[in-house]
């Protein structure tokens, strides 16, 4: 068998390098703790799309959020944490069976706070690692001092003709969400896409100010969705409830069992402060820094497919 030849990589994986370094700096900027979990756990978070892979009658994580929120409950304040997750039979060019996650939670920082925060770590980034605020992805010049806000249905008014609402309601949201509305996010900048309808975000908690919606955000750069963040849920049994529905529908649907996250439970019902959090792909971060069209081009990958 000839080697796998990744010269043509070099410079995309020392970008990658100089932007982790850069990212951190951020964290240690505002004065983020970096934490290490498991990866091999008990109990994943019940997600309805999102499939764990099983190993040795446990789950590698989805992400790292349950023991996370472990750690926010006993007494952690600002914690970061890069590393692997894996979500089961995910292969394309933004996605990876194995991927590294960057995850981080505040307490007392709301969501809106969080996304601040997050827009900042990006221009921090861009100019540590390009010498610039503004860079070239697939032709389209990104600039990252300008983020901008759309919330939901706005978005789903504006790229779909529909309510998000309503597509909530008779079934097409997801299909809207990916054909109409997300390929139109973030085309020169960062955008973020907030206030999910409440359905649409089992961990968040609903927002004070119009409970229809749930206090999430994703963020987007030219139409690739980057990351995922919610102000925190942490009523343990409105929790529970979210979670044992998730668990029905997953029944229903054929995905793996999964037993109740006990532990996390647990640590919700002694008290999680107020909070906000969010996820981070790594790697596709890392494709928009490279001007890569791929995920395999930001990332080494020994075995052949």
């Amino acid at each position: 068998m000839e080697p796998i030849n990744f010269s043509a990589k070099k410079a995309n994986l020392m970008r990658r390098s100089e932007l982790l370094r850069a990212v951190r700096e951020a964290f240690y900027a505002e004065n983020f703790v970096e934490v290490a979990t498991e990866v091999k756990i008990p109990a994943p978070a019940p997600e309805e799309y999102i499939e764990s892979v099983a190993c040795q009658g446990e789950f590698l994580r989805t992400s790292p959020e349950l023991a996370m929120k472990q750690m926010l409950c006993a007494g952690m304040e600002r914690i970061f944490q890069i590393g692997s997750a894996f979500r089961a039979e995910e292969k394309g060019r933004k996605h990876r069976e194995e991927f590294t996650i960057m995850e981080y939670y505040a307490v007392n920082w709301d969501y809106r706070k969080l996304a601040d925060f997050t827009a900042k770590m990006l221009i921090s980034a861009a100019e540590k690692v390009t010498g610039s605020t503004t860079l070239v992805y697939q032709d389209k010049v990104i600039d990252f001092c300008k983020p901008s806000f759309i919330t939901v249905d706005e978005a789903f008014r504006k790229y779909a003709g529909v309510s998000a609402f309503a597509a909530d309601k008779d079934g097409s949201f997801d299909e809207l969400m990916v054909l109409k509305v997300e390929p139109n996010l973030g085309q020169n900048n960062p955008e973020f896409l907030i206030d999910y309808p409440a359905s649409r975000a089992s961990l968040s908690r609903i927002s004070a100010a119009d409970p229809r919606v749930a206090e999430r955000w994703e963020l987007y750069i030219n139409g690739i969705e980057l990351g995922n963040a919610f102000g925190e849920l942490t009523d343990a049994a409105e929790q529970r409830r979210r979670f044992d529905e998730a668990l029905k529908f997953r029944a229903g649907a054929g995905m793996l069992a999964y037993p109740e996250a006990t532990e996390f439970l647990d640590a919700l019902e002694n008290g999680m402060p107020e909070s906000s959090g969010c996820a981070i792909g790594f790697d596709r971060l890392s494709m928009i820094f490279c001007n890569a069209y791929d995920i395999k081009d930001v990332i080494f990958e020994a075995k052949r497919p």
